[in-house]
Parts: structure tokens; sequence; C-alpha cells
């Protein structure tokens, strides 16, 4: 029983902190652009080298 009373705020703690971790992205703006980044692997940034 007094590990619950210990676990149960850490726990709680833990959520809102990822909570405030989330929020924070999506102020900053990481989920602007959702297609760039799966795109962008077929974008050919080296030249063709000439034999």
């Amino acid at each position: 029983m007094n590990g619950l009373l210990l676990l149960i705020p850490i726990a709680l703690g833990l959520g809102l902190l990822g909570l405030a971790a989330f929020f924070w992205s999506l102020r900053s703006g990481q989920f602007d652009d959702l297609d760039g980044a799966a795109l962008r692997i077929f974008v050919d940034d080296e030249p063709d080298a000439a034999p």
C-alpha cells in the first residue's frame, strides 16, 4: 500500500510531463510538414558522376 502512495504521483507526473512535451512540440512546429520528410528520400542531392 505504501508503494502505491509513491508510484501514483510519479506516474501522474510522468504523464503530465509527456503531455507538456507533446504540446510544446505542437507549438514549436514539429508536425507542420509531415509529407516533406517522407518525400525527401526521392530528392537526388548528389550530381551524377560522369564516367
